[in-house]
């Protein structure tokens, strides 16, 4: 329920956003979204035949009961001691009657205010007080054509799992629709479709009825219309759920560290006696009527951004049941991957018409299929972006791609294939929760990772270039197809016209388009390895599993092995000073220096260059300088370690300074500047910021005249500055990592590392925290919605038991003000409650309120804010809230600590702030020593008035 989703229309959305930029050269590589499985030996020849149906993976018991519900059940202990249980409702928004439009959606909701076993809201307070958090944890969505219940839960203690089935049942047969609730649920439901106004739905408003020409999907979004909504009662939402929520038309599914057995059991016991229903609705599926020639749909709007363009090709749907589709599915990935590494490197390009293009296919709604064209024109060339993307097409279909792109492609491929083999026993289960609804909506073939890795084994080799560009000719023609553009509606600005559109196309067909070329270094990544370091000090810190080296340049390195995932190593490292050691008018410029020289490339190779040298590697490092320190960051699979070395030995001494890549990257940056305060959302950001720091210089909102600061040459000093000495450097790695095979390794590349044995420290020139009581409104925005911002803040001194309060406190306050705006008030869909306790330099804390809610509410809302702020103050937390708040942190620090994440930054946390790294780890026993006693101290410390500040954004006019 903390969002709705519009499964099948990822891409339509996608023309609403800006289109795929230029990355940054990382390790390319497909990822393919196989089903995974346990190993088993590779299946037999005959079992590739591209006519034998893909097998069901042995791993997950699939069986259906006697009424007509499906179930899939599986074994898993990623995470441990957790199950993901799901409901499927094969209905969704698409088969509501007029008097219904949003009511499927309202349905949902109805399911977490009273059922047969279940009281409002007592299943979410049962499973918080276990650990499971409502929105993040426990949620539901609604989409056109389904309903999905998500209930992750823990599986160690009695009688959780049982509870939790006993609800989804309540769900499937046991809705109450109580009078009084449904009343109630009118302002929660209006408080999300109020949530989702703004540019991006006007625009799909405009664009959808094009899309869908013809079909009810351009007339049954999930959220509904506001006026059914109001008036909902529940006659009509009974009538839906009684008409879709039926037998035939669900499925169970339960993945997770249990017994498959035992879940059978709960499921038949739950499920089996629920009765079929008599002269049931056909559950049709709706259809997008093919159209011969082209549709254009142009839109305008006066808080757009950005323009972008997209051309969409529609076609029958077909499912992956056989060997055959799967290969099928390979070519189009291939063809897709292809292209797309060709528009990014034309991105690169100074006079590129688009910031980004690319191309994608796949499922559009059920029963539909897409290939489609986008790009996120630069401002003014949306006409040029659509002839280039066209061209790009047009070239393959005429000449084809090259031997060596379709080479390049099959090694990343099956290099994905690879790791998500090699990953098979470290998968989460929400992975193949995620397949099993897929298979059960759609009818996806789930045969498990062993098989598809043994099939694209089989299969890659012999797909020809010929057969992939043979698909551009079903990325083409008139028939079926959608051009969608979207421009700012802004002075000055003009707007393409339908007739200058279709004239693209016409244009194309005598354009001289010629073969693409080029060129591949053969160049080794580095041609010659630098003189070699040594390990002069090792120490083991046996209570974290730390390996700590010094070497001979005096740089830092820690190691912890780890068995979470069997294709992961991650790297941080750091080097005290950041942006902080810089002028107060180089800020600006030395935040985007990371990002302006990583495009140039490394070494001898360009950005270009270097994804191609990268074939088959998976291995990354990016820089960035905070404010606080440089840092590198970096990912790699165990088997390309040396490359991931090398690619921070080259960061540090070998950047790449390109004037044309930095040139290409000023437009859009432009663009973005100079229609930004069209953004409500960033006009009401800059306030914030802006007024907090008290106009600040450091604190600047960025603006046209800023980007007059960006000297290349002056970067690549500050760049050089910051990372070329590695002086202070620590570097950390955490993940499936030998530290014997490491260590030679870290000398070659990290022992290299020149240093000049400078010290340094962050200076304290950012912006004051603000004192005093401030509020401040802004009118911007057409939408008639509001949100609210507030913020308390103070100093202390800090402890690690003082910042643990300050974030326990904060949850508190959370659920208190979701029961109050949402529950009792239904003022509003959801709340945030963020904390911050600033450790260096300055120890100083802040609150941050978040929440939105009609305009004309926006003051009682904020009353009842304060009055809840009042009220923790006044009053302690309950047992119950307390153990909420326990059991949820303990929960979350379970899985956590079997993250590499979380040692990373925990280590790095602890080394920056010269915490000793064999000190004990008290995250638990904190947890498990918080107390009512203890929050209602901290609530009396920290939720205090005296330095408030409260921001509200308001539409221009009233409403």
């Amino acid at each position: 329920m903390n969002r709705i989703l519009l499964r099948a229309t990822s891409l339509a959305a996608a023309f609403l956003a800006a289109a795929p930029v230029a990355s940054n050269a990382q390790a390319t590589q497909t990822r393919p979204t196989p089903a995974r499985a346990t190993a088993r030996p590779a299946a037999p020849r005959d079992s590739f035949a591209l006519t034998a149906a893909l097998p069901v993976d042995p791993a997950v018991r699939v069986g259906t009961l006697p009424n007509g519900i499906r179930y899939y059940i599986r074994r898993n202990a990623k995470p441990e001691q957790r199950a993901e249980l799901r409901l499927v409702v094969n209905a969704g928004s698409i088969l509501e009657d007029e008097d219904q439009r949003g009511l499927a959606h309202f349905v949902e909701h109805m399911a977490f205010n009273g059922t047969t076993n279940f009281a409002k809201n007592d299943i979410v307070k049962y499973l918080e007080s276990i650990g499971v958090r409502f929105g993040a944890d426990l949620n539901a969505y609604t989409g056109f054509d389904e309903t999905i219940y998500i209930l992750p839960v823990p599986t160690d203690s009695a009688g959780i799992l049982e509870r939790s089935f006993r609800f989804l049942g309540d769900v499937a047969n046991g809705i109450k629709f109580d009078s009084a609730e449904v009343v109630a649920e009118r302002g929660v439901v209006l408080s999300e479709w109020r949530d989702g106004l703004g540019v991006g739905e006007r625009l799909r408003d405009k664009q959808f009825p094009v899309i869908f020409r013809g079909s009810r999907y351009a007339e049954r979004l999930p959220i509904g219309k506001p006026e059914i909504i109001e008036g909902a009662t529940p006659a009509p939402l009974k009538r839906f759920w009684r008409d879709w929520y039926r037998p035939d038309l669900m499925a169970v599914v339960a993945v997770g560290d249990a017994d498959p057995a035992r879940l059978e059991r709960l499921i038949r016991t739950t499920f089996a006696s629920i009765p079929r229903r008599p002269s049931p609705r056909p559950r049709t599926v709706a259809t997008v009527p093919a159209h011969d020639s082209t549709l254009v749909t142009i839109a305008t709007d006066k808080e757009l951004t950005s323009s972008n363009v997209g051309v969409l090709w529609k076609r029958p749907g077909k499912a992956t049941r056989t060997v055959g589709d799967l290969r099928n599915s390979l070519l189009d990935e291939l063809y897709d991957g292809m292209i797309n590494q060709r528009f990014r490197e034309l991105a690169l390009k100074a006079d590129a018409p688009f910031v980004g293009a690319g191309a994608s296919s796949g499922a559009f709604v059920r029963g539909s299929a897409y290939s489609s064209l986008d790009a996120n024109a630069r401002e003014g060339k949306v006409i040029e972006s659509l002839q280039a993307i066209l061209t790009e097409a047009e070239r393959v279909q005429r000449h084809g791609f090259l031997a060596a792109e379709l080479d390049r492609s099959r090694i990343n491929m099956l290099r994905g294939y690879e790791r998500a083999y090699a990953e098979r026993d470290k998968s989460a289960s929400g992975g193949f929760v995620d397949e099993y609804v897929n298979h059960y909506l759609v009818g996806d073939g789930i045969p498990g990772i062993a098989f598809e890795y043994a099939a694209v084994q089989k299969l890659l080799p012999g797909i020809t270039l010929a057969e992939v560009n043979a698909l551009a000719q079903n990325r083409s023609g008139a028939a079926n197809r959608v051009v969608t553009v979207t421009v700012p509606d802004k002075e000055g600005l003009s707007v393409p016209t339908e007739a200058e559109v279709r004239r693209v196309f016409g244009t194309l067909v005598a354009a001289d388009i010629k073969p693409w070329v080029e060129t591949v270094s053969d160049e080794e990544l580095v041609t010659k390895a630098p003189t070699a370091g040594k390990v002069v000090s090792e120490k083991t810190i046996a209570s974290l599993g730390v390996t700590d080296w010094t070497l001979s340049n005096g740089v830092r390195v820690l190691v912890k092995p780890t068995d979470f995932n069997a294709d992961q190593i991650v790297m941080s490292a750091w080097s005290p000073g950041g942006a902080s050691l810089v002028a107060d008018k180089d800020v600006f410029k030395t935040s985007l220096t990371p990002t302006v020289i990583e495009r140039g490339g490394v070494g001898a190779f360009s950005l270009t260059d270097l994804s191609k040298k990268l074939t088959g590697k998976v291995a990354a490092v990016n820089t960035s300088i905070g404010d606080l320190s440089e840092n590198l960051s970096g990912r790699a699979s165990p088997q390309d370690l040396e490359t991931l070395l090398q690619l921070t030995w080259l960061r540090m001494t070998a950047p790449r300074v390109d004037s044309a890549a930095f040139q290409a990257l000023l437009p859009p940056i432009e663009t973005a500047l100079r229609n930004k305060d069209a953004n409500p959302g960033a006009v009401f950001s800059d306030t914030v910021q802006v007024t907090l720091a008290n106009g600040h210089p450091r604190a600047r909102p960025l603006t046209l005249d800023m980007l007059g600061e960006l000297n290349l040459g002056e970067m690549a000093a500050i760049y050089r500055d910051r990372f070329s000495d590695a002086s202070e450097f620590t570097f950390l790695f955490v993940g499936n990592i030998d530290p014997v095979t490491l260590k030679p390794l870290v000398e070659q590349w990290l022992g290299a590392l020149p240093t000049t044995g400078r010290t340094e420290k962050p200076r304290d020139v950012g912006p004051k925290q603000f004192t005093g009581v401030i509020d401040k409104t802004v009118r911007k925005g057409i939408a008639p919605q509001s949100q609210t911002a507030v913020l308390l803040a103070g100093t202390a001194p800090w402890s690690r038991e003082e910042a643990y309060m300050l974030s326990s406190v904060g949850e508190v306050l959370e659920m208190r003000l979701l029961d109050r705006l949402r529950e009792a008030l239904g003022g509003t869909y959801s709340v945030s409650v963020n904390t911050a306790f600033s450790r260096r330099l300055r120890q100083e804390w802040q609150i941050a309120i978040s929440y939105g809610s009609a305009p004309d509410n926006a003051d009682q809302m904020f009353k009842a804010v304060e009055q809840e702020l009042d009220s923790l103050r006044r009053v302690p937390p309950s047992t119950a809230e307390v153990e909420r708040v326990r059991e949820q942190q303990r929960r979350e620090l379970e899985v956590a600590k079997k993250q590499n994440g979380y040692w990373l930054n925990m280590i790095r946390g602890r080394v920056e702030n010269g915490d000793p790294l064999d000190g004990p780890i008290e995250d638990e026993a904190r947890i498990g020593g918080l107390t009512a006693d203890k929050l209602a101290a901290a609530a009396r410390k920290y939720l205090v008035e005296t330095n408030r500040a409260r921001f509200v954004l308001l539409p221009e006019k009233s409403p």
